[in-house]
């Protein structure tokens, strides 16, 4: 691969390849991260990149965008379709730019809305002091229950009539059960706030349907393109038709210049592979690997937030083992598998440090991984935790890791 590149650049074809062979030869189980198709790399660096297209379809600031229009549009339809919705603006760049935006169509800065607290699985978008969200908005935050590490519904639904939010958020980044969305609509409909689905992590499972979808519920869902979509780096924002207007004129001119248009043909070829029927088995095979990986880990051990997952993460407490979050990232590693350190409810160790670790199966399901090598990454995982000085058997373990791998390869 990147052969166009060897003569032009050789210090970054070797870092190109270096990356490649990292990523083939070790265990990944970042929830937020996996591995695209061949034909979203090569639409993600396809000729579109040429192209400046500021903004929308039929309606552009430049000449020149038959073919340009052509994809977004059907980027925008296959969207549509695939998350069964009124509208889909896929011009985004980032999740944190689609939740910034949804803000600005909806909420006036100052103005109140609630969203799960950062250090309990929410995201730095949905409230966060040192955040935008934080910061030109009033975040009321809400919690997990402390004994059951779940969302406690009739507590949010208290908080939302205390503080009156204008705005609830629901959808995290490191909350591993199911999102009961129609109870959020229902708590968001008792104080007459809107109700917005940040789906980042689990759109790719609602998309298979092994998980409910927010659609009949949701004002804006919000969405990034690269975890369990397994699309680029990017995102979208879908919403009910009465708002189609306020989020596009809230993303261009509002939040973004010229749209990345070669990462919008990649999105439209992500949402075509999601609408395979082989993409429904992939996201139920998501799930059962992690509520396995998950199972395993309990047997060795390991205590696992909330006492499982539904669906494609789970957080272990490392704490019982002597370690922090950090320690056992770093360990992990060290050992061929790359994961991220990660707070886990209530938690008094700093972010930075963490008292957990996440862990996700998109990834090795990419890869075609099933419930067995689920049981032995357990194993693997395990064997490094309880001894995570010991190099010897780091470097055993860095070496099963890679056979692993080359059972599976990625490309």
């Amino acid at each position: 691969m990147y052969d166009e590149v060897k003569d032009v650049d050789p210090e970054m074809y070797e870092l190109l390849n270096t990356e490649l062979n990292y990523q083939k030869d070790t265990l990944r189980l970042i929830a937020s991260e996996n591995y695209t198709s061949k034909a979203v790399l090569a639409a993600n660096g396809s000729i579109f990149t040429n192209k400046y297209a500021e903004g929308y379809p039929g309606k552009r600031f430049y000449a020149g965008n038959t073919y340009v229009d052509k994809s977004e549009t059907l980027a925008i339809e296959r969207a549509k379709k695939l998350f069964n919705v009124d509208h889909a603006n896929v011009q985004p760049h980032s999740g944190s730019q689609a939740n910034a935006a949804v803000y600005l169509a909806l909420l006036k800065p100052g103005e109140a809305f609630m969203g799960l607290d950062l250090p309990q699985g929410g995201h730095l978008t949905h409230g966060s002091r040192v955040n935008f969200s934080g910061m030109l908005y009033h975040s009321f935050p809400y919690m997990v229950d402390r004994k059951t590490e779940m969302l406690d519904y009739d507590r949010i639904e208290q908080l939302a009539k205390e503080n009156k939010p204008k705005m609830i958020i629901c959808g995290y980044t490191a909350y591993p059960r199911t999102i009961d969305f129609k109870r959020f609509r229902e708590i968001a409909d008792s104080v007459g706030a809107y109700m917005m689905a940040d789906i980042s992590h689990i759109a790719g499972l609602i998309a298979g349907e092994a998980h409910p979808s927010p659609a009949p519920y949701a004002d804006v869902i919000t969405t990034t393109t690269h975890k369990t979509l397994r699309g680029p780096r990017g995102a979208i924002i879908m919403s009910k038709a009465e708002y189609a207007k306020k989020v596009d004129k809230a993303v261009f001119p509002g939040m973004q210049g010229g749209p990345l248009e070669h990462v919008i043909a990649a999105k439209a070829i992500t949402f075509h592979e999601a609408m395979q029927p082989e993409f429904k088995e992939y996201a139920k095979q998501i799930v059962k690997n992690a509520k396995v990986l998950a199972e395993e880990l309990a047997k060795h051990g390991l205590r696992i937030v909330s006492g499982g997952t539904d669906n494609h993460l789970m957080l272990v407490d490392v704490t019982p083992l002597g370690l922090t979050g950090k320690e056992a990232q770093e360990s992990l590693e060290e050992a061929g598998i790359i994961l991220n350190k990660n707070t886990i409810p209530y938690d008094t160790k700093s972010p930075f440090v963490a008292s957990g670790i996440r862990i996700g199966t998109p990834s090795l399901t990419t890869r075609g991984m099933k419930e067995s090598e689920m049981v032995y990454v357990a194993e693997l995982i395990t064997r490094v935790l309880k001894n995570p000085t010991d190099a010897n058997i780091k470097q055993k373990v860095k070496e099963e890791a890679k056979q692993l791998c080359d059972k599976f390869p990625i490309y």
